[in-house]
């Protein structure tokens, strides 16, 4: 049962989670900073050999109508250049309201700061247990597959 990290980028932070193909446990585990993105590259590759992964799910903010809009473009970008840095199975999987989810999942149980500090490795927890539910590995995207 291979083990996959899910990642949700964004400018400032990348949450990261992992789970494995049999859907049992998904878990957030860190939140690292985007910049400078040779160092946040450099972390996630360390993560992804520290947890034995498999593969790593980018989350991949579409638009409502399932187009790519700005920070679409660049979660595909940056997984396209995971993939070359790590060199292993990279898929994009549709995040869209994740971090609402993971705002709800938050509420109320933590201070505002912590909430915020934990928000981005839930929300690609959140992701994460989409992409395996719904068999991803098998039917997400590489990021150089061509846009619809």
């Amino acid at each position: 049962m291979p083990r996959w990290l899910g990642l949700d980028y964004g400018h400032k932070r990348i949450g990261v989670a992992v789970g494995d193909t049999a859907g049992a446990v998904v878990s957030p585990v860190a939140v690292i900073p985007a910049e400078p993105s040779a160092g946040a590259l450099a972390r996630i590759a360390d993560l992804a050999e520290q947890y034995h992964a498999a593969g790593i799910v980018v989350g991949w903010p579409l638009n409502m109508d399932d187009s790519e809009g700005p920070q679409a473009k660049a979660c595909r970008a940056a997984a396209a250049r995971l993939a070359t840095a790590c060199g292993l199975d990279v898929r994009l999987w549709d995040e869209r309201l994740s971090s609402f989810q993971a705002d709800t999942t938050l509420a109320g149980k933590l201070t505002r700061r912590k909430r915020k500090a934990r928000q981005d490795a839930v929300a690609a927890a959140v992701m994460l247990e989409d992409f395996l539910a719904r068999g991803g590995p098998d039917l997400a995207p590489r990021p150089s597959d061509p846009s619809d």
